[in-house]
C-alpha cells in the first residue's frame, strides 16, 4: 500500500492531479479517480447512516462493510492491486440472505423512505450503483478483478433490504409505489 499522508495540505494537487498509491500521478478528473471518490462517497453516507438508530447487527454489518470500502478504494488506488477478495464478496451474499430471511415478499415496488434511516439506506443504494457503474466503465478500459464489481453490485442490493429492515425497526413498513392514472 502507498505511504499515508502525514500532512493534508500538500498543494500537490494544484495542477489537477492527483497521486496513486503506486506513487504515479493522474488527472483529477480519470476515470479510476471517479471510482475511487464515488467508493468513498458511499463510504461517507454508510458513516453518516450510522449515526442513527439502528439494530446492533445492522450496525456491526455496516462498519465491516465500511471497512471493505475502504479495502476497495485501496485496490483502485493502486493499479493491479488485489485487497478485495471472494470472502468479501460471500460475506454480503450471507448478509442478504440473512435479512431477507425475515422480511415479507414485495408485492409492488417501493419508493425511497419512510423512517430517516431507512431513507439514508436508500440513499447509500443509489451512491452504491453509481460506484458500481464507473468500476464497470473502468473495468472496459482496464483490467479490474471481478470481486470488486461483484462486491458492489450485491451491496447495492444490500442495502435496499436494510432500507426495508430499517423501516420496520422504526415501526414502519415499506413506502409502496401507487401508480397514478393521468387524465386527459
Amino acid at each position: 500500500m502507498g505511504k499515508r499522508l502525514s500532512k493534508i495540505a500538500t498543494r500537490t494537487g494544484d495542477d489537477g492531479t492527483t497521486g496513486l498509491g503506486d506513487g504515479t500521478r493522474t488527472r483529477k478528473d480519470a476515470l479510476r479517480v471517479r471510482a475511487m471518490g464515488e467508493i468513498d462517497e458511499l463510504n461517507s453516507h454508510i458513516g453518516l447512516l450510522l449515526t442513527e438508530d439502528l439494530p446492533a447487527e445492522v450496525r456491526a454489518d455496516l462498519l465491516d462493510i465500511q471497512h471493505d470500502l475502504f479495502d476497495l478504494g485501496g485496490e483502485l488506488s493502486i493499479p493491479g492491486f488485489t485487497m478485495l477478495n471472494e470472502t468479501q464478496v460471500a460475506r454480503i451474499d450471507d448478509r442478504l440472505q440473512h435479512y431477507n430471511g425475515d422480511l415479507p415478499r414485495l408485492e409492488e415496488f417501493i419508493l425511497p423512505g419512510g423512517s430517516r434511516a431507512a431513507a439514508l439506506a436508500h440513499v447509500c443504494r443509489t451512491v452504491c450503483r453509481r460506484g458500481e457503474r464507473s468500476l464497470v466503465e473502468l473495468g472496459a478500459l482496464e483490467t479490474l478483478k471481478e470481486a470488486p464489481r461483484q462486491y458492489v453490485n450485491r451491496l447495492s442490493d444490500l442495502l435496499f433490504v436494510l432500507a426495508r429492515v430499517l423501516n420496520r425497526h422504526a415501526g414502519g413498513n415499506d413506502v409502496q409505489w401507487q401508480q397514478r392514472k393521468t387524465q386527459g
